[in-house]
């Protein structure tokens, strides 16, 4: 059987790589500079599936996605919730007392803020994570350390300094598994199921509380709604909504159809099954 073609933002050993690795038995990955090049990569090759970040549970979130998909319209075919836990990592060689700059994503040098400030390190903002690893790996400058996964670690021989570093645990980032080719299950009573659309209101009075009373007369719950604005202007926003159930459903079907009467687009990016860790 032939492994499945992935690609990722970032470098090996990213969070991405991670939840690839647990989401796929030795999946074939294809590292990519940004998110708009991974898009790209299963826009032109159908062949690869992409997964990708799309909020965290403590920095919300992440930009640039919410422009992409309306942009690429890749289909959702699954998400999967990564827990997210960031190690120091320094040269073989070196000890804490050598550290005196800190390397990471902005967001990782957020999320550790309480360790940084103890040990008065000097943050270097990086694209990414496993970047700043590689980066680390690359050098032969003792007195800088790297936050990073324990897999970037492993990868480029790196020691890990202390484990989980975060500021606040339980920190989990939402992933969503995307392709060109529509990945529809089928609808059973036993399953839960998500599914997800974007879409830009009409530039009238009340035009939102129109396109959200059909998801309450038809009893259809909203796990998530988004409101971004629509490039080069303040006039208009797109929405990004999640709610509660199948698209073949007669509640779900019913209160989409509504929606599509009051918007002037609506894209359906997605049906999949709903992650377990929902259900938590």
């Amino acid at each position: 059987m032939s492994k499945k073609k992935i690609a990722i933002q970032g470098e090996l050993g990213a969070y991405s790589h991670i939840a690839a690795e647990n989401l796929y038995k030795e999946p074939e990955i294809k590292t990519c500079t940004t998110f708009e090049e991974t898009f790209k990569q299963a826009y032109n090759d159908p062949s690869y599936k992409i997964v990708i970040p799309i909020e965290n549970s403590l920095a919300g979130r992440v930009a640039d996605i919410h422009y992409l998909l309306p942009k690429y319209k890749l289909q959702i075919h699954g998400e999967h919730f990564q827990a997210v836990e960031h190690n120091l990592l320094c040269k073989p060689g070196a000890t804490m007392s050598d550290i005196k700059f800190v390397r990471s994503h902005a967001q990782a040098i957020g999320q550790c803020q309480s360790l940084i400030t103890k040990k008065r390190f000097k943050p270097i903002i990086s694209a990414d994570t496993a970047g700043s690893a590689k980066d680390l790996a690359e050098g032969k400058d003792k007195t800088i350390a790297a936050i990073a996964s324990e897999l970037s670690a492993k990868i480029y021989n790196l020691k890990i300094l202390e484990k989980n570093i975060e500021d606040e645990k339980g920190n989990v980032t939402r992933f969503l598994i995307m392709g060109k080719k529509i990945e529809q299950p089928e609808l059973k009573k036993e399953k839960k199921f998500i599914t997800s659309c974007i879409f830009r209101v009409k530039s009238e009075p009340s035009a939102l509380y129109k396109c959200l009373g059909g998801f309450a007369t038809n009893q259809v719950n909203l796990t998530k709604l988004e409101s971004f604005s629509v490039k080069n202007t303040f006039d208009q926003a797109n929405f990004y909504l999640d709610l509660e159930g199948h698209l073949e459903q007669p509640g779900v079907k019913k209160a989409l159809e509504e929606l599509s009467f009051h918007t002037e687009t609506l894209d359906i990016l997605g049906v999949y099954e709903a992650s377990p860790f929902r259900q938590k």
